[in-house]
């Protein structure tokens, strides 16, 4: 595949998904961009070498703290276990996708993305949500029924703010999340 690069502007600045670049190897892969916060996300699927009459989809999301410029010291020299924002933003990823395979599909698919840079003020948990949908997309092994998309809006001294920093969302009285197709929202999640 060689190299593609599509833009569009979402809210305040311009979403990037490049595929063909990194992660050649995987069966899909996508870098996404928005602002200076940068996430690789890659597909791979396996044949099921268990019987199995559930759909072995398993998503990883990981944030380095390299990703920030922090790199761990003393006694904790490495990356430890997911963070409770990791475990739940993978659960994020994992719902708007899973219905979009076949009925009876098993074979084993894993999506990992990971933040690469975070500018500590765009969450990178809606870009993975995205990069999750392209890189099943223009995966040619893997039948995926999509693409979906996803934004997150908060409600700012009365005023809905599409993707919001950081700082925006601490004083959101909103906060969704939506997934969805052209044809049907699949995920809402919110707090107000």
């Amino acid at each position: 595949m060689s190299a593609v690069k599509v833009e569009t502007r979402i809210g305040r600045h311009t979403l990037s998904i490049e595929a063909g670049k990194l992660a050649k190897q995987a069966d899909g892969a996508v870098l996404i961009r928005y602002a200076d916060t940068v996430v690789l996300v890659a597909a791979v699927s396996g044949e099921n070498r268990m019987p199995a009459d559930f759909f072995p989809l398993r998503v990883d999301y990981r944030e380095m703290t390299y990703a920030a410029g922090k790199f761990p010291g003393g006694f904790y020299k490495r990356e430890g276990r997911p963070t409770q924002k990791e475990i739940l933003t993978g659960r994020l990823m994992d719902r708007p996708i899973r219905p979009l395979f076949p009925e009876h599909y098993i074979d084993e698919v894993v999506i990992t993305a990971t933040v690469l840079a975070a500018d500590l003020v765009n969450d990178p948990d809606i870009l993975s949500m995205i990069g999750a949908s392209a890189s099943l997309a223009i995966s040619r092994r893997i039948p995926f029924l999509g693409p979906t998309g996803s934004v997150r809006v908060a409600k700012v001294d009365g005023q809905n703010i599409v993707n919001p920093t950081h700082e925006e969302r601490e004083r959101a009285t909103l906060n969704l999340v939506v997934a969805g197709t052209e044809a049907a929202v699949l995920m809402v999640e919110s707090e107000a």
